[in-house]
């Protein structure tokens, strides 16, 4: 049984910084593409970042581009998201997911497993 679990959110005031992890079980993911999404109340949710497991390539959504950092530790299986400089506008729920294939997309219904979410509160 696959299992995404994150970890890592919390409360913090602009400007200061949290990490995710997302540590991944029950299948290899070694050609699999890993992406963090968001979902703040009452919108939809969007894709934040993502990365090949395999070449470990890294890609952003334009907002957070700078400002957060997406890598994994194949020896743990372990994903993380690096946030920094947050920004009142991150607060969200932030959920791993995982897509069996190595294309990168940003649609969400091509992620096959997810996580539970944690959620991310930046204060102003």
């Amino acid at each position: 049984q696959v299992q995404l679990v994150e970890s890592g959110g919390g409360l913090v005031q602009a400007g200061g910084s949290l990490r995710l992890s997302c540590a991944a079980s029950g299948r290899t993911f070694s050609n699999s593409v890993m992406g963090w999404f968001r979902q703040a109340p009452g919108k939809e949710r969007e894709f934040v970042a993502a990365i090949t497991w395999s070449a470990g390539s890294t890609y952003y959504t334009d907002s957070v581009k700078g400002r957060f950092t997406i890598s994994r530790d194949n020896a743990k299986n372990t994903v993380y998201l690096q946030m920094n400089s947050l920004k009142p506008e991150d607060t969200a729920v932030y959920y791993c997911a995982a897509d069996r294939t190595s294309i990168v997309r940003m649609n969400s219904r091509f992620y096959d497993n997810w996580g539970q979410g944690t959620q991310v509160t930046v204060s102003s």
